[in-house]
């Protein structure tokens, strides 16, 4: 099968596309058929050994967290899913799914949402599921209150500000011109052009802060807290709170298909859509890490994948 693998940490050069042998369904897991996968900022820190003291990896190394495809073998003693099932997800295994074929667990994934086809559900495993937990399991945020996101056109952000919406909360996002009515569409109540004002200078006494980026912007955001309020970070490292009277939560995304399937009832029932920005073939997938590194993509990027002629 054709997959991307990495031999050694390096830029975007590092990564090979090449024929690897295809993996079987162990006991516990299901073997999929990849139809597509996407590009999440930790494929290319991996990549680039920013995460080496942190996670350990073995060589060769195939990256990727999201996948959308079709069951074709079951495993061993595994049950709630059989051939032919479309499903997407966000597997655990270290090697990952920048490949045709990926034997996963089958607790980490779901039936792929109806109203969405493979490339679209393939951009929203990873993106989502970080989005509802920095939201609602680390965040907490409730109806009636307010969060600011920052980055909120961007793969994590475009999901944070439908989701916040959905349960009822004042959402604020910041972002670049180009995005902001973008974001507005999303359902943002207010959208901020941080290079136009200074976010602080417009927001204040929020009950949650959804940091995406850290560093400077990270600082900058603790003022706007009210008291009691929690910031929210994905990034490292983990932030300390430079005030008594509010919270600081680092988070990493885990799999959990509860939560894919509580997302997929919201996909299917038009309240939240994946945000697709850039379609490449796997075989590019060299050039769609150099866009995502920019920092500067609308939604996801999403790699296809198919059986070579």
């Amino acid at each position: 099968m054709k997959a991307v693998r990495i031999y050694a940490y390096g830029g975007p050069e590092v990564l090979q596309y090449e024929d690897v042998p295809q993996p079987t369904a162990a006991e516990g897991q299901v073997l999929v058929q990849l139809e597509a996968t996407a590009v999440n900022p930790i494929d290319w820190k991996i990549r680039a050994g920013l995460l080496r003291e942190m996670m350990s990896f073995s060589f060769p190394l195939i990256l990727g967290c999201d996948l959308a495809g079709t069951v074709v073998q079951v495993g061993p003693k595994t049950s709630g899913f059989a051939v032919g099932d479309a499903v997407y997800g966000m597997p655990r295994q270290e090697n990952g799914t920048y490949a045709r074929y990926a034997a996963v667990d089958a607790t980490d994934i779901a039936p792929k949402p109806r109203s969405l086809d493979f490339v679209q559900a393939a951009s929203l495993p990873a993106v989502a599921l970080t989005a509802w937990q920095g939201l609602f399991s680390a965040g907490g945020l409730e109806a009636g209150q307010s969060v600011l996101i920052h980055a909120a056109a961007g793969g994590v952000g475009s999901l944070a500000v439908q989701l916040a919406k959905v349960r009822g909360a004042r959402v604020i996002g910041t972002t670049s011109a180009g995005n902001v009515e973008f974001v507005r569409s999303l359902g943002a109540d207010e959208v901020i052009d941080y290079k136009a004002v200074p976010f602080e200078q417009v927001v204040s006494g929020v009950d949650l802060v959804l940091d995406l980026l850290g560093g400077a912007t990270q600082q900058r955001s603790w003022q706007l807290l009210r008291p009691g309020g929690t910031l929210v970070s994905t990034v490292f490292p983990r932030p300390v709170a430079p005030r008594e009277d509010v919270q600081a939560t680092s988070m990493a995304v885990v799999p959990d298909a509860g939560q894919l399937a509580q997302i997929t009832e919201l996909i299917d029932s038009g309240k939240i859509r994946p945000i697709v920005g850039t379609v490449l073939p796997l075989s590019e997938v060299q050039q769609a890490h150099r866009l995502s590194e920019t920092g500067h993509v609308r939604g996801k990027i999403v790699l296809t994948l198919a059986d070579p002629d």
